[in-house]
């Protein structure tokens, strides 16, 4: 059944109900519950090639040498979508075909760039040992931090990898859109990183937990290169799902909501393509979505790249994606999660656009809109859309490839949810 609120009485609700308990189930220990602040979507990134020349201080370039990582730090930004007063790591093996050894590990606030804030830091453990091995194709959380984090606080988290994963697929999250050191060594901990590497990736992280005592809950954010991102300025946190974030924050009479991004660039709702456009949304909706702890909602914008990636013959139909969607909100509604549908935004002038294609999105996006299996619908493609030419993107919205957001778009992507769906 679809829920829709609308104008003031929606306002009203929204305030009021966020203000009852999350329906979903918690960890729960004296009083405290732990809720995803960020996360992220991994895929199985192949070994790295040899590097065609010796890498050097002014060609540091880590991720073309071999072995990588090998006797090596990283140290990973991750933006932070809610507070809490202490934390735990997950790390991940899932892709991997070997044991991962992580030889140190350390939290802490980012100052700026590799710095940490002064006196900030933690030591982490997993199960009281400063080291770990997480089995291939294993996640492993850590012992929970004392380190307060704030809202929308960057947090740095440092992996030592002592061990050779030159020969292993490694699990990542592609374009981070975040700048991440690597530095020779054991080097967890280290104040700064002035003679780090840099790499736009995520290796072996797939979410940081938050302890809070409020009634905190989180959403996830399910999706394609859209939903990662692609095209927004680096470094600024301009995803649709980061102004999400802080438009619930700035909600009045609620309590924290998490958002929390699993859009993976290329990544399709049926079908695979290459390794680094991941699983098929089916496929890892599990891991992406029900393992996270704290959900009550998950917003799903998939299907694009089924549409434009498959090849001539053998592109499904539009009754085959909703097939697929529905496939999803079955398993949403079977773990007591609200499931919202988003449209399909605007694609004409892109490398794959095709006529038939358009019409496969528009019969997707009407049965989105009308077919009234999801709980509700954030119709990105009216925010985003040219009224003069509604196959396109508004010029401003269009980063100039046709097919992904500008800043201004993925902003308005955002501005045009309504809270509303959001309330429990």
């Amino acid at each position: 059944m679809t829920h829709r609120i609308t104008s003031c009485a929606a306002a009203a609700l929204f305030v009021v109900a966020l203000l009852s308990p999350s329906p979903s189930g918690q960890t729960r220990t004296s009083g405290e519950h732990w809720v995803g602040t960020w996360a992220t979507a991994t895929i199985g990134r192949p070994p790295y090639p040899p590097p065609a020349t010796t890498a050097t201080p002014a060609n540091p370039a880590p991720q073309n040498r071999v072995p990588f990582p090998s006797n090596q730090t990283l140290r990973q930004i991750v933006h932070a979508s809610i507070g809490g007063s202490r934390v735990r790591v997950v790390v991940t093996n899932v892709f991997g075909a070997a044991p991962l050894e992580i030889g140190a590990a350390y939290v802490a606030l980012r100052d700026k760039q590799a710095a940490l804030l002064a006196g900030s830091g933690q030591a982490l453990t997993f199960s009281g040992q400063t080291t770990a091995t997480v089995p291939a194709g294993a996640v492993m959380v850590s012992d929970p931090a004392a380190l307060k984090v704030p809202d929308f606080a960057d947090v740095a988290v440092d992996l030592f990898i002592g061990g050779d994963t030159s020969a292993q697929t490694l699990t990542i999250h592609r374009a981070a859109l975040q700048t991440n050191y690597v530095a020779a060594g054991n080097k967890a901990g280290a104040a700064d990183l002035p003679d780090a590497s840099t790499v736009p990736s995520w290796f072996f992280l797939e979410r940081v937990e938050v302890s809070t005592s409020e009634r905190t809950a989180a959403v996830v954010t399910l999706g394609d290169s859209i939903t990662d991102g692609a095209g927004s300025t680096a470094e600024t946190n301009s995803r649709w799902p980061d102004v999400f974030a802080r438009r619930l924050a700035a909600a009045k009479g609620g309590v924290k909501t998490a958002v929390l991004n699993t859009g993976i660039g290329g990544n399709r709702v049926l079908s695979e393509s290459i390794p680094e456009f991941g699983v098929n949304v089916l496929a890892r909706f599990d891991r992406d979505v029900l393992a996270q702890p704290g959900v009550t909602h998950v917003v799903v914008m998939e299907g694009i790249n089924d549409i434009g990636q498959a090849r001539e013959g053998a592109s499904p139909s539009a009754a085959d994606l909703i097939a697929g969607h529905k496939q999803l909100i079955e398993r949403a509604h079977a773990h007591g999660l609200k499931i919202i549908g988003a449209t399909l935004t605007p694609f004409e002038g892109a490398a794959y656009y095709t006529e038939i294609g358009e019409q496969k999105r528009v019969a997707v996006n009407d049965w989105i809109r009308t077919g009234k299996a999801y709980d509700g619908v954030i119709d990105f493609d009216a925010a985003t859309r040219d009224p003069q030419q509604p196959k396109r993107f508004l010029p401003q919205y269009d980063r100039g490839d046709h097919l992904h957001p500008s800043d201004a778009g993925y902003h308005a992507m955002a501005n045009a949810i309504q809270l509303s769906l959001f309330a429990r």
